[in-house]
């Protein structure tokens, strides 16, 4: 079973932490809230660094080149003209 930490999108942890900012920012909490808030504060900014490096992760696979190189953004984008250029040679 999933814990509720592994469920939350990055979307959902970043919202979350930005109402815990909130809170802690106004001082609408009592110190134990405080620390308890800011223990989740830790525990979501892992959610969205690991949510982060997945994503990353994911896309650099896509964008890898067919030698096994990665392609940087700019190199993809040329790429991507190049094909379309080749494409319209065609017809």
């Amino acid at each position: 079973m999933k814990s509720k930490k592994d469920e939350l999108n990055f979307e959902e942890a970043i919202s979350e932490l930005e109402d815990i900012a909130e809170k802690l920012e106004k001082g609408q909490i009592s110190l134990e809230d405080s620390i308890l808030a800011y223990e989740r504060g830790v525990e979501l900014k892992k959610i969205c660094t690991d949510r982060l490096k997945e994503a990353e992760s994911r896309i650099e696979i896509l964008s890898k080149a067919p030698d096994g190189s990665v392609q940087k953004e700019s190199s993809i984008r040329k790429s991507k003209k190049s094909d379309k250029a080749e494409s319209e040679e065609l017809f």
